[in-house]
């Protein structure tokens, strides 16, 4: 399995963006799938997550402006990003757990100007 993710950039706060994890394979509708982020000088948290049957969860510091989703049909997994801020900064990783093993994509950078 690889996850390729796209859609980073430089952005000013209040601004959006979409990223985009596609998966290779053929076992990706039933995956739980999931972005994460690394800001500068911290650890990787977890930002949403999303079931195979579409249930999803959000980290506080985003719910009302992250949203994640799925296309199935694609095999990939989107991250709406609105009212982006300064702290939102980092790499964004997507995840997918696929036959009980956990694969990360190569991250992408999402830069938010004040």
């Amino acid at each position: 399995v690889q996850l390729q993710a796209s859609g980073g950039g430089l952005v000013q706060a209040g601004g959006s963006l979409r990223l985009s994890c596609a998966a290779s394979g053929n076992i990706f509708s039933s995956a739980p799938m999931g972005w994460a982020r690394r800001a500068p000088g911290k650890q990787r948290e977890s930002v949403a997550a999303i079931t195979g049957g579409g249930s999803t969860n959000y980290a506080d510091s985003v719910k009302g402006r992250f949203t994640i989703s799925r296309d199935n049909a694609k095999n990939t997994v989107y991250l709406q990003m609105n009212s982006l801020k300064p702290e939102d900064t980092g790499v964004y990783y997507c995840s997918g757990l696929f036959l009980g093993y956990a694969y990360w994509g190569q991250g992408t950078l999402v830069t938010v100007s004040s």
